[in-house]
């Protein structure tokens, strides 16, 4: 079940993004650290009402932000359509324990799903350099990789900006 996350959801929220962390750190993919993503951040999408959960047997195995708003870093990049009606996606995490169910594939599905219900032009993101797998992911859905931007409190490799026109 995919639902609006809300202040409850938080404290789980966190263990699936740090397990998220721990995982790919094991994986040699620095991508998540200490800093990010944080109560703060997580706090801040649901009063923003971005912030969704997906449920197994009611406890919290994923998250995802669904966002209209175009962070600073995404200014430079040459997107395919114009800043105009998009969705952002970001912190799409599967805690390990039930990756490889397809909880991912169904959550990009939902917000797939809703922004062609709010007719919006395209969905953009993006992920992390190191990250292979979920350049893969993005690219077996059709997403096309179009620039690199960098968050220097997340680590001092890229991140590949994609983006799906709808």
């Amino acid at each position: 079940m995919i639902c609006k996350a809300e202040f409850e959801d938080i404290d789980r929220i966190l263990e699936v993004t740090k397990a998220c962390a721990s995982y790919m750190i094991n994986k040699g993919i620095y991508q998540w650290n200490a800093n990010y993503p944080n109560k703060t951040v997580l706090k801040n999408d649901v009063l923003k009402g971005e912030l969704f959960v997906i449920k197994k047997n009611k406890i919290v195995v994923g998250c995802i932000v669904v966002s209209y708003f175009m962070d600073k870093e995404y200014k430079a990049v040459s997107w395919l359509t114009e800043n105009n009606r998009n969705i952002y996606i970001h912190r799409l995490a599967i805690h390990p324990k039930y990756q490889g169910q397809g909880y991912a594939q169904k959550l990009m599905d939902f917000a797939e799903n809703f922004a062609k219900n709010n007719n919006c032009a395209s969905i953009r993101l993006d992920t992390f350099s190191q990250n292979q797998r979920n350049q893969k992911f993005y690219e077996l859905r059709g997403y096309k990789k179009l620039g690199n931007i960098f968050f220097p409190k997340q680590s001092h490799h890229p991140f590949y900006c994609y983006e799906l026109i709808l």
